[in-house]
Protein backbone atom coordinates (compact mmCIF):
# COMPACT_ATOMS: atom_id res chain seq x y z
CA UNK A 1 0.00 0.00 0.00
CA UNK A 2 1.29 3.28 -1.17
CA UNK A 3 0.87 6.45 1.26
CA UNK A 4 -1.82 8.56 -0.18
CA UNK A 5 -0.94 11.52 2.33
CA UNK A 6 2.05 13.74 2.20
CA UNK A 7 3.49 15.26 -0.48
CA UNK A 8 3.71 14.84 -4.45
CA UNK A 9 7.44 14.48 -3.83
CA UNK A 10 6.90 12.04 -1.35
CA UNK A 11 4.51 10.00 -2.85
CA UNK A 12 6.26 9.85 -5.99
CA UNK A 13 9.42 8.70 -4.25
CA UNK A 14 7.30 5.98 -2.16
CA UNK A 15 6.38 4.75 -5.54
CA UNK A 16 9.24 4.48 -7.14
CA UNK A 17 10.98 2.28 -4.58
CA UNK A 18 8.03 0.37 -4.19
CA UNK A 19 7.90 -0.19 -8.25
CA UNK A 20 12.05 -1.32 -7.97
CA UNK A 21 10.87 -3.24 -4.79
CA UNK A 22 8.14 -5.51 -7.03
CA UNK A 23 10.24 -5.53 -10.09
CA UNK A 24 13.17 -7.36 -8.49
CA UNK A 25 10.30 -9.97 -7.93
CA UNK A 26 9.94 -10.92 -11.25
CA UNK A 27 12.58 -13.40 -12.97
CA UNK A 28 12.53 -11.24 -16.23
CA UNK A 29 14.36 -8.22 -14.24
CA UNK A 30 16.14 -10.29 -11.79
CA UNK A 31 17.78 -12.19 -15.17
CA UNK A 32 18.58 -8.84 -16.45
CA UNK A 33 21.02 -5.92 -16.52
CA UNK A 34 18.08 -3.98 -15.42
CA UNK A 35 18.05 -5.92 -12.03
CA UNK A 36 21.64 -5.16 -11.57
CA UNK A 37 20.84 -1.57 -11.98
CA UNK A 38 18.14 -1.75 -9.04
CA UNK A 39 20.87 -2.09 -6.92
CA UNK A 40 23.24 0.43 -4.72
CA UNK A 41 26.92 0.27 -5.13
CA UNK A 42 26.71 -0.26 -1.37
CA UNK A 43 23.62 -2.90 -0.69
CA UNK A 44 23.73 -4.84 1.81
CA UNK A 45 21.51 -7.67 3.13
CA UNK A 46 20.80 -9.97 6.07
CA UNK A 47 18.62 -12.31 4.90
CA UNK A 48 15.68 -14.58 6.39
CA UNK A 49 18.09 -17.25 6.59
CA UNK A 50 20.42 -14.83 8.61
CA UNK A 51 22.95 -14.55 5.68
CA UNK A 52 24.80 -11.84 4.83
CA UNK A 53 25.16 -10.03 1.45
CA UNK A 54 27.51 -8.17 -0.45
CA UNK A 55 26.25 -6.29 -3.72
CA UNK A 56 28.46 -8.58 -5.53
CA UNK A 57 27.20 -11.95 -3.95
CA UNK A 58 23.62 -10.56 -4.82
CA UNK A 59 24.54 -9.56 -7.86
CA UNK A 60 26.27 -13.20 -8.99
CA UNK A 61 23.74 -14.74 -7.06
CA UNK A 62 20.30 -13.08 -8.19
CA UNK A 63 19.47 -14.70 -11.68
CA UNK A 64 19.13 -18.52 -9.34
CA UNK A 65 17.51 -16.88 -6.41
CA UNK A 66 13.82 -16.90 -5.19
CA UNK A 67 11.68 -16.00 -8.17
CA UNK A 68 13.93 -17.73 -10.52
CA UNK A 69 13.30 -20.47 -13.01
CA UNK A 70 13.03 -23.36 -10.81
CA UNK A 71 12.58 -21.22 -7.81
CA UNK A 72 8.67 -20.97 -6.17
CA UNK A 73 7.46 -17.52 -6.83
CA UNK A 74 7.37 -14.65 -4.13
CA UNK A 75 4.26 -13.81 -2.80
CA UNK A 76 3.97 -9.67 -1.14
CA UNK A 77 1.48 -8.55 1.24
CA UNK A 78 1.13 -5.45 3.52
CA UNK A 79 3.75 -3.76 1.55
CA UNK A 80 3.59 0.49 3.14
CA UNK A 81 6.43 2.77 2.41
CA UNK A 82 7.30 5.95 4.03
CA UNK A 83 10.00 8.54 3.01
CA UNK A 84 12.30 8.87 6.00
CA UNK A 85 14.77 11.62 4.21
CA UNK A 86 14.43 13.74 0.76
CA UNK A 87 16.89 10.56 -0.92
CA UNK A 88 15.95 7.79 1.51
CA UNK A 89 12.56 5.35 1.71
CA UNK A 90 11.82 2.62 3.76
CA UNK A 91 9.57 -0.10 2.84
CA UNK A 92 8.08 -2.97 4.66
CA UNK A 93 6.45 -6.29 3.67
CA UNK A 94 5.68 -9.93 4.15
CA UNK A 95 6.96 -12.16 1.67
CA UNK A 96 5.51 -15.87 1.35
CA UNK A 97 8.08 -17.91 -0.38
CA UNK A 98 7.79 -21.46 -0.84
CA UNK A 99 5.33 -21.68 2.51
CA UNK A 100 7.77 -19.89 4.47
CA UNK A 101 6.98 -16.52 6.15
CA UNK A 102 8.95 -13.90 6.54
CA UNK A 103 8.81 -9.92 7.65
CA UNK A 104 10.88 -7.81 5.09
CA UNK A 105 12.47 -4.41 5.89
CA UNK A 106 14.18 -2.33 2.56
CA UNK A 107 15.88 0.94 2.21
CA UNK A 108 16.32 2.94 -1.01
CA UNK A 109 18.19 5.40 -1.53
CA UNK A 110 18.05 8.07 -4.44
CA UNK A 111 21.54 7.81 -6.23
CA UNK A 112 22.79 10.67 -8.14
CA UNK A 113 22.14 12.06 -11.58
CA UNK A 114 20.11 10.03 -13.63
CA UNK A 115 20.57 6.79 -11.61
CA UNK A 116 17.51 6.39 -9.69
CA UNK A 117 16.33 4.76 -6.83
CA UNK A 118 18.16 1.65 -5.28
CA UNK A 119 18.17 -0.66 -3.27
CA UNK A 120 20.79 -0.04 -0.15
CA UNK A 121 19.59 -2.50 2.69
CA UNK A 122 17.23 -5.21 2.86
CA UNK A 123 16.51 -7.11 6.37
CA UNK A 124 14.70 -10.46 6.47
CA UNK A 125 13.03 -12.05 9.31
CA UNK A 126 11.52 -15.20 9.41
CA UNK A 127 7.71 -15.79 10.82
CA UNK A 128 7.56 -18.68 13.01
CA UNK A 129 4.56 -20.95 11.90
CA UNK A 130 1.38 -20.68 13.71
Amino acid sequence: MIDTTGTAEERAAVAAATDGELRLHDLAVRASADGVRLFDPEFVEVGASGRRWTYEEMVAALPTLHGGADSPRIEVSALRGVLLAPDLVHLTYESVIAGRRARRSSLWRKGTGDTGWRLYYHQGTPVPEG
